[in-house]
């Protein structure tokens, strides 16, 4: 999240909205940095947006330009020094740095700054992009950022904080989605989803390209491509399936509508014999309603979410979300009792959530339980900025359909086809499925694991 607006006053306040409207993208710290044209100011903690800022710690982040972060560690641990945005004094003033993706070579370069003599005081490659640019030559931030560019490989959509600007880019393959709009008063923002800048009130909202730099100040706002975008093109399709908030717009498609289309593919290619069709809330929620409308089976509740406990599948340690799924749902006895029920899912990552809500459904009386997933079977890690594990921790990876439905204890599991899926996307490529076929759309290499840099910084 970034902003750039003539009121300083409300900054800092503005940022805050924009990260609660982006809570769901990462729940482990939260921080905002500003500026006034001269001196940069910083706050970050673990914790929810509402935990780390209160109005006391807002009250002093006074600057016409702001950038802010919540995290959800892809590279680096949970741990507090790992929380953005970083803030660094460099020989061209004050630099913040805040990022969503993960760098394939992080390992190479972070290798690379400490044999320059750098020291680093994170386990995060959001570290290894502020330092670099920090060292880098150039007249001006994005000179800086077009000179260090090309050395990144893998997915990164950033915002910089410099003491009169915002800046902000996103790599040439467009691997996560950022975009920036006209607030009411003049000013503009920059989000990761559409939603925070709705909330906002932004108009004249675009998505800014791959490998575009777009810089931010005050009422004026400039561009230029810095890197040829990639050939083809590997924007994530897990944020259509899971990752985005359903009112954000993502490749000029509503998040909404193409989870419908998921849930009405589904139908067409994995049909059942059944009474009602329930979500596993929120996020599958559009989806058994597409489901429910092409089969003729009736929608209803089925789970209650406790909408104060977040997202399991983004807690960093397999024991929180095991812990998560036991205190977050409830079935609803009186609409499963003695029914056959569709069970709407959008993906089986670790398989964690799958069977204890497979037993609470039989528990309330369901007398089949079918389970249908909007997405391929995810068998391989993810690179690119999304927390999937590794191949050991995948399920997918190491059992059958079959064995997956035996060991979630369904009748039945089916999985949406990737064909089918980007149907329902409505783009035949452009996109990256390597967490569903194992071809990455760039070479990743021997990469590093989340943790592996956690040796030394204990």
């Amino acid at each position: 999240m970034a902003l750039s607006c003539p009121d300083g006053e409300q900054t800092a306040q503005l940022t805050f909205f924009g990260l609660f409207a982006l809570q769901h993208r990462g729940q482990e710290a939260a921080g905002i940095a500003v500026a006034d044209g001269k001196r940069a100011r910083l706050y970050k903690d673990a914790g929810l947006v509402t935990r780390v800022f209160t109005p006391k710690r807002l009250a002093p982040l006074v600057g016409y330009h702001a950038i802010g972060h919540t995290r959800y560690s892809t590279t680096g641990s949970s741990a507090a020094r790992n929380a953005q945005p970083f803030l660094v004094e460099t020989m061209h003033g004050p630099l913040a740095l805040a990022h969503n993706g993960n760098l394939v070579n992080a390992a190479e370069l972070r290798t690379e700054l400490l044999g320059r003599g750098f020291g680093l005081t994170a386990t995060s490659d959001t570290e290894v992009l502020a330092l670099m640019l920090a060292a880098a030559s150039g007249r001006s931030w994005e000179d800086r950022l077009e000179r260090t560019m090309p050395a990144w490989k893998g997915a990164y959509s950033l915002v910089l904080l410099g003491a009169d600007r915002v800046v902000a880019v996103r790599d040439p393959w467009g691997f996560r989605p950022l975009s920036v709009g006209r607030l009411p008063d003049g000013g503009h923002a920059v989000a990761s989803e559409t939603c925070a800048l709705r909330t906002l009130g932004c108009t004249e909202v675009r998505e800014v390209a791959p490998g575009e730099i777009v810089t931010l100040h005050g009422h004026e706002v400039t561009s230029r491509q810095a890197l040829t975008p990639a050939g083809r093109g590997a924007r994530c399709s897990f944020e259509f399936v899971y990752f985005s908030r359903p009112d954000s717009e993502w490749d000029g498609s509503s998040v909404h509508a193409v989870r419908q289309r998921l849930g009405e593919e589904l139908a067409r290619e994995c049909p059942a014999v059944a009474d009602v069709v329930i979500p596993v809330p929120d996020s599958s929620i559009p989806a058994a309603i597409g489901y429910a409308r092409e089969s003729g089976i009736a929608f209803n509740d089925g789970l209650i979410k406790n909408r104060y406990i977040g997202r399991t599948f983004i807690e960093p340690t397999q024991h929180l979300r095991e812990r998560r799924v036991a205190m977050k749902f409830n079935a609803l006895s009186a609409n499963l009792a003695g029914k056959r029920v569709v069970v709407i899912d959008d993906s089986l990552v670790r398989g964690t959530t799958a069977g204890p809500l497979v037993t609470l459904i039989r528990e309330a009386g369901a007398s089949e339980v079918h389970l249908r997933i909007t997405c391929p079977p995810i068998a391989h890690p993810c690179h690119m900025g999304v927390d999937m594990g590794t191949y050991d921790e995948l399920i997918a990876h190491r059992l059958s359909i079959e064995e997956l439905r035996v060991h979630i204890g369904c009748d039945s599991l089916a999985f949406l086809s990737l064909d089918a899926m980007m149907r329902a996307i409505g783009r035949a490529d452009g996109y990256c499925n390597a967490c569903f076929t194992g071809h990455y759309p760039i070479e990743v290499g021997d990469v590093a694991e989340k943790g592996a840099f956690e040796g030394v910084l204990a």
